[in-house]
């Protein structure tokens, strides 16, 4: 049973004949009785009774009359809602996020702008650790989510958003917070406040250590960003996060931020999505919004990059003399 035959019944049934029932769908008279044939063979039942001038409804007609003008009412609903969602006021977007600096910036601007273009969308905005987000996207919950990068997920697709680097993070009551450059060595003997195992910062962090062939002392590790900060403000330990994380706590002066000397820890942020062919359209504007507001912000990171370069020698040229 198709709509498309319900709909040609409907319009025989009202009209009276085959004829205008054709004309009002807008298909042949053969095309039609073909239809009708088909559905009546579908149903085993006759559904007219076809009369000199006109053709009359049985008694299985007047039953699927009643039921097909249902159908298509829903139909044409579903098929009405489902075209406004596609459209530019409205949908449905569920963003997850796996980094606090996310949440203050820029992500306020982004949907404070998404608003604008899909004023009647259901936004809803969740918070986790990249692997939890991940499993949200592919059970369903979540439509796009900010993670840490690399994913190692099959079904995940992913996007770089923003480069930045990891910095040390202390309490202006540090003994050390006047200075701007740190060396590996000097936070081996801090007590550091890290995240988790397992996690793509805390696995850099690692390495860096690693490489450098010392042990870190390692007093406390956390699952948020925000509360390795909250620690750190409390002068408990020195902590590892991305710059930028960090950069409303640093102006505000809750926190002093060191570059680490010598090395180059490339943290990288991204959206991850399902891998599909289709993206809702709030979704594609979601989307293009990250790339415009991520852009902007690289290129601040880029002149921070510079000045760090710029401390770096002249630290090197303060020992050399």
């Amino acid at each position: 049973m198709e709509i498309r035959q319900l709909r040609a019944f409907e319009a025989i049934a009202e009209s009276g004949t085959f004829t205008a029932g054709a004309l009002r769908v807008h298909v042949t008279q053969a095309a039609v009785s073909m239809q009708i044939r088909q559905l009546e063979t579908e149903l085993d039942a006759p559904l007219f009774i076809r009369a000199p001038r006109r053709v009359l409804l049985t008694e299985a007609g007047e039953a699927l009359l009643e039921r097909a003008r249902r159908i298509l009412r829903e139909h044409d609903t579903a098929v009405a809602e489902i075209a406004e969602l596609a459209g530019a006021e409205r949908g449905r977007l569920r963003v997850g996020s796996a980094s606090a600096m996310v949440s203050t910036d820029p992500l306020p601007k982004i949907l404070k702008e998404l608003r604008q273009q899909h004023s009647r969308a259901e936004m809803t905005i969740a918070s986790g650790t990249s692997q939890e987000l991940v499993r949200q996207i592919l059970a369903g919950d979540l439509d796009m989510a900010f993670v840490s990068l690399p994913v190692e997920a099959r079904g995940i697709q992913t996007e770089v958003l923003s480069r930045d680097e990891l910095v040390a993070i202390a309490s202006p009551r540090h003994k050390l917070a006047k200075q701007r450059v740190v060396s590996v060595f000097t936070l081996a003997g801090e007590k550091l406040i890290l995240g988790e195992r397992g996690g793509n910062t805390r696995r850099l962090i690692d390495e860096l250590f690693e490489e450098a062939g010392v042990q870190p002392t390692v007093a406390m590790e956390l699952s948020r960003q925000a509360a390795i900060k909250r620690m750190v403000e409390a002068d408990m330990g020195v902590g590892i996060i991305p710059l930028r994380s960090a950069r409303d706590e640093v102006s505000a002066g809750k926190l002093v931020s060191w570059w680490i000397e010598g090395a180059q820890i490339n943290w990288e942020l991204g959206l991850a999505k399902l891998a599909s062919d289709y993206d809702p359209p709030i979704c594609q504007t979601f989307t293009r919004l990250c790339r415009k507001y991520f852009n902007a912000d690289s290129q601040k990171s880029d002149q921070r990059r510079k000045s760090k370069t710029v401390l770096e020698k002249r630290k090197r040229a303060a020992h050399g003399r």
